[in-house]
């Protein structure tokens, strides 16, 4: 199985579409949202647009590529067409944002079995290692005007 996802289906209903780079995150996890907002500071170019997967939009995107809607123990990254999930999603991410942050794909080269038991127990244990909210944080001024629906 990849973490590397094709869809052709139909787009869901929302605001926006899945054109350029999408980053669909669990909005009460503290590591996730922080990531997100990470991801949102380093963006230079504004590539990324970001989602909730508790809002309509990234619960039906994560309902589209096979996902979870009830329990988000992956993130959902999509960049021009092509979808990323569990440790691929992160590394796509970095990747994307230039100097030194692509140094991380270097973790592609761990066997994929290794990758996914590290990604997996820490997205297992995410709420007790760095906390959970009640409800999506208020996203700074940044991160939300790069919110889709």
């Amino acid at each position: 199985m990849t973490d590397r996802i094709k869809s052709n289906r139909p787009q869901p209903t929302g605001r926006s579409d899945e054109s350029g780079s999408l980053i669909i995150f669990d909005g009460v996890c503290v590591l996730c949202s922080g990531f997100a907002r990470l991801v949102a500071r380093l963006d230079r170019r504004r590539r990324f647009r970001f989602a909730t997967a508790q809002s309509p939009f990234g619960a039906a995107l994560f309902a589209r590529h096979g996902l979870r809607t009830d329990s988000y123990e992956t993130n959902l990254v999509l960049i021009d067409g092509v979808a990323f999930t569990h440790l691929d999603g992160a590394l796509a991410v970095l990747g994307e944002l230039g100097w030194p942050w692509r140094v991380a794909k270097a973790l592609l080269a761990l066997p994929r079995p290794l990758r996914d038991r590290i990604y997996g127990v820490i997205a297992r244990n995410r709420y007790a290692l760095f906390g959970k909210r009640d409800n999506c944080e208020v996203p700074s001024a940044e991160l939300r005007s790069r919110l889709v629906a």
